[in-house]
């Protein structure tokens, strides 16, 4: 078996110090292969979202192994998580838009650090990647045009455009109705199926559960189950 996209071994974490000192995570281990979709659900304040952040490499690794892409993040410098997050695509409960962008202009801007692609070039692809996820027509849309759905397909193109080799998802479907949040998340599992991205998506939703390949959940900051997709 290939190395995994993501090894995560006996990581702890901490949030403030002295007596304030409280830790999150605790002992997390698991492993996540590419082009595996893996949905992280857990009530609120289990650690999923630091957990995501640290996977990332949004924050540094504070004890304990968690090797993404091949590099070690534990200790890595900010050069080089910097480098690794140009690998990995991101998307949020807020779509985080521009408004003063267009539609396309938002999508252009994940793709402007990358110096190996000419103007003409990242255009094409935003063009591209708008028609993958359904909105061709509303490519010069600003953001106050267009409905939540619309928004986070938006969002989703923005950070599958670049092609990432890893997807994370905080809570994508959260503030959608039943249909757009369906939509949203399948547009996710075919887009990063087709470019053979990894993604990690955490939810609260049971109504998306079943594009996953494998559940995990978190518990008070332990990973207390990896369980098969329910049939």
């Amino acid at each position: 078996m290939p190395e995994p996209i993501i090894a995560i071994n006996r990581v702890n974490h901490y949030y403030g110090s002295g007596y304030l000192r409280k830790q999150i995570l605790f002992e997390v281990c698991a492993e996540i292969q590419a082009g595996e979709i893996v949905i992280m659900t857990g009530p609120s304040g289990s650690g999923k979202t630091t957990l995501l952040t640290l996977i990332g490499a949004l924050r540094s690794t504070q004890e304990g192994s968690m090797r993404v892409l091949g590099q070690e993040l534990h200790g890595a410098s900010k050069e080089k998580l910097v480098k690794v997050r140009r690998d990995i695509g991101y998307i949020f409960q807020a779509h985080n838009l521009l408004n003063s962008l267009t539609a396309r202009q938002n999508i252009m801007m994940s793709l402007e650090l990358h110096n190996d692609l000419s103007e003409q070039s990242i255009r094409r692809r935003a063009a591209a990647i708008m028609e993958a996820v359904g909105l061709g027509d509303h490519i010069d849309y600003y953001p106050e045009q267009l409905s939540g759905g619309q928004k986070q397909r938006v969002a989703i193109a923005r950070a599958l455009v670049s092609e990432p080799k890893i997807v994370l998802a905080d809570e994508p479907t959260a503030a959608l109705d039943r249909k757009s949040g369906r939509d949203v998340v399948e547009i996710m599992q075919r887009l990063a199926k087709q470019q053979g991205s990894a993604i990690v998506l955490v939810t609260h939703d049971n109504r998306i559960l079943d594009v996953a390949d494998r559940i995990i959940h978190m518990e008070d900051g332990h990973l207390s189950s990896l369980s098969p997709v329910p049939t």
